[in-house]
Formats: structure tokens, sequence, C-alpha cells
């Protein structure tokens, strides 16, 4: 009857691991695909910096994962102790870190508020200068999700941008695509007919709105995944003669 037990949690912990594995191939997909990605959404990123360092901490995580799930099955198939003690205390220092994740992402989640973006956007932004790079990135953000400002239009109001360009109650990035010869002047003059008047901020939320319910979907289902297969791995341990 122990033996059979034995069996079992140690196809179920194959199981798991298959799973983390399957997992860590998933976000590794996913952080690849966003710092290649030709549609502009590593520019999205790059507006904040801790968006931009989560890239690379879903690379990491995920190339982790890859590797754990990998051994996790070869110590369960193989019933080796060292592997299967490796496995648990790799996995457990992962499963701490991305709860410490999640907990800085809740502890700094003003950070990524309107009212965070409209304010750097009055401050930094300059309009024409792409050598510039937080520019050069909210008008690829602009371009890409034909939006203008953060709320609307009147972000760029008292902003850097109005100081730099006193004439142009928009930037260029703001005008609808050009058919005829002086919309574009009517644009920059603030005309809501040859302009883009949804907010950015709304635009990507309402892109993304999907695929963030999947993620964090995600993220509880591999932090359960973790939990069992931490429980599996001590079990088999234990019990290996």
């Amino acid at each position: 009857m122990e033996g059979d037990c034995l069996s079992c949690i140690k196809y179920l912990m194959f199981v798991f691991n298959f799973l983390i594995f399957l997992g860590g191939s998933f976000l590794l997909g996913v952080g690849v695909w966003v710092l290649v990605d030709p549609t502009g959404f590593r520019e999205i990123v790059a507006a904040n910096p801790l968006l931009f360092t989560g890239v690379y901490i879903i690379l990491a995580m995920g190339g982790m994962l890859f590797l754990l799930g990998f051994l996790g099955c070869c110590g369960a198939i193989r019933e080796n102790k060292c592997l299967l003690l490796f496995f648990f205390m790799l996995i457990l220092i992962i499963f701490l870190a991305e709860l410490a994740a999640a907990i800085l992402a809740f502890v700094f989640r003003e950070h990524l508020t309107r009212e965070y973006f409209t304010d750097e956007l009055k401050r930094h932004y300059q309009g024409y200068n792409n050598t510039h790079v937080f520019t050069s990135t909210w008008n690829a953000i602009m371009n890409t999700f034909e939006c203008c400002g953060v709320n609307s239009p009147e972000d760029f109001e008292d902003s850097l941008f109005r100081m730099l360009h006193p004439n142009d109650m928009v930037p260029r990035a703001c005008c609808r695509r050009i058919t005829h010869p002086g919309e574009e002047q009517e644009c920059l003059m603030g005309s809501m007919m040859f302009r883009y008047n949804k907010g950015c901020y709304s635009a990507v939320v309402d892109y993304f709105e999907m695929y963030i319910y999947v993620a964090g979907a995600l993220a509880i289902v591999v932090l359960t995944i973790e939990l069992f297969a931490m429980v599996f791995a001590m079990c088999l341990f234990r019990g290996i003669q």
C-alpha cells in the first residue's frame, strides 16, 4: 500500500512539474515577444522603468521555472533524493520571490495611476524631439493606439510641450491620418475633427484588459502548482529509502 502511495506521489509530482515546465515556457515566450514585438509594445513598457524591469523579471522567472520543471520531472522519475532536495529549495526561493514581487507591485501601484503618468507627461514630453527617449516613446504610444495624452488632449495644457511650442495645442502624434492639405494645421490648432480625442491610459487598458486578467489568473495557477509541487517533492523525498 505504501509503495502504491509513493508511486502515485511520484507520478503526480511529474505531472505538476511538467505543468511548471509549460508555465516557464509560456513566460519565456511572453518576455521574448515583448522585447521583439514590432507593434511597439516595447516602447509602451519603456515609458515606465518599473514595467520595463518587470519584463526582465518575467524572463528570469520563466527561465528558472523552465529549468526547475525539467529538474523536478527528472528527480521524480529517477527517485533521486539529491535532485528532489535541490528542486525543493530552489522552488521555495522562487515561490517566496514571486510573493515578494506581488507585494512590491501592490506597494508601488501608485506609480501606475493616471495622475502619475499625467504628471510625467506634463513635465517631460517635448513633442518633436525624437532623440529624447521619453518623447519618442510617447509618440510611439499615441501613434500605435490612436490616442492623445493620458486622459485627453487637454493634458498638454500647462505642460513643457506648450512652453516649447506655444502655437500648437497638441503634438503632431495626436493628429489623425492626413488626407487633405491643411488638416494637420487644423489638428495642431486643436480641432477635434482632426485629432485623436481618447486618452492613452484608457486606450492601453482597454487593449490589454483581457491579457491582464489572463496574466493574473495564470499567476495564481502557477503559485498553486508550485505549492503542490513542493509538498509532493518533500513527501517523495521522505518516502524514498
